[in-house]
């Protein structure tokens, strides 16, 4: 985007003022704290992953590294947080998917998710997956559309929240079906998966990571998933876009960014240790742990996916119609 080009030549005007005054900012980084804003509550895969990459940076650099959970907003005040934070890179957010999808959802933004912020790092990827209990007696996608078809008025589909990824995809997946599913949105996987095992719901759409602890329970049969290419948790489950549905090649992702107008040299030098410690194998397992799929990119791969997808999900939420008041 043009936008992000400019900011990238500001960051660099920046840098070469701090330089000419003869500051060591750049060549001292960091020389103080460093704060991670988490825009959702303790515990979640959002957290973890940040405290992870927390530790790594200050094993690294011999500075503390603090990790700030400011829920509220599906993420906006956190965000803002870091958006109207100081430009000195000591203050970075841990983001997912939803920023890409916020300035579709709703009105009106505190920033703007494409001027504001500067992608650092994709730290992991995630997939959702459509899951049905077993007393649906369906074992694929085909079997669980004549089910639904054949059964008018009777049947639900969980989300695990009003205007999350789950949401836009069951109200896209009645677009291009034509089933009748109530949706049944919830305050989180957790209860959804609840609801799933209970057979209180025909379908949960939920991600990965909530999936991975019940697999071996017996108790429901995964049909589809989100994604661009199959699931690594369940390899022989076609993806949505196998079976002819478009808008549901996006992975969910999440990744680390810092307030737009930090010099490139603090970019660059953040983007490559978060690098470097995605890559260690205990982070792996820690992302891996979570049903998630480790990634690493360096800034101009995040860059573009974070550009791409809010194209995709801005297209995708405009054609179900989701708004968030």
């Amino acid at each position: 985007m043009i936008s992000r080009s400019l900011n990238r030549m500001v960051a660099g005007l920046m840098a070469v003022t701090l330089l000419a005054l003869g500051g060591q900012a750049l060549a001292d980084y960091p020389e103080r704290t460093i704060r991670i804003v988490v825009p959702y509550p303790a515990g979640g895969a959002t957290d973890t992953l940040a405290r992870q990459i927390a530790q790594g940076l200050s094993d690294a650099w011999g500075e503390s590294v603090i990790v700030d959970n400011r829920p509220g907003a599906s993420g906006i005040t956190g965000g803002n947080i870091v958006a109207r934070g100081r430009k000195d890179g000591y203050t970075l957010l841990m983001g997912i998917t939803a920023m890409a999808q916020l300035p579709a959802l709703y009105a009106t933004l505190p920033f703007d998710v494409a001027d504001d912020f500067e992608p650092l790092n994709e730290v992991a990827r995630s997939q959702n997956l459509l899951v049905v209990p077993k007393s649906m007696n369906v074992n694929t996608f085909e079997e669980f559309v004549a089910r639904v078809k054949a059964e008018p008025g009777q049947h639900s589909y969980g989300s695990y929240g009003n205007g999350t990824s789950a949401h836009i995809h069951g109200e896209l997946l009645k677009q291009h079906t034509g089933l009748d599913l109530v949706h049944v949105p919830y305050r989180g996987s957790a209860p959804l998966m609840t609801d799933v095992l209970g057979e209180r719901l025909s379908l949960g759409i939920v991600d990965a990571g909530s999936i991975r602890p019940h697999m071996d329970s017996g108790r429901f049969n995964v049909i589809a998933v989100s994604g661009a290419e199959r699931s690594d948790l369940v390899p022989e489950v076609p993806t949505l876009k196998e079976l002819g549905l478009t808008g549901f090649e996006p992975y969910g992702w999440f990744g680390m960014f810092a307030p737009s107008g930090v010099p490139d040299e603090i970019l660059d030098k953040l983007s490559a240790e978060i690098a470097r410690i995605i890559a260690t194998e205990e982070m792996a397992d820690v992302i891996r742990g979570f049903g998630l799929r480790p990634v690493g990119s360096d800034r101009d791969g995040f860059a573009d996916t974070v550009d791409s997808d809010l194209k995709v999900w801005t297209s995708v939420i405009r054609q179900t119609g989701i708004k968030i008041e």
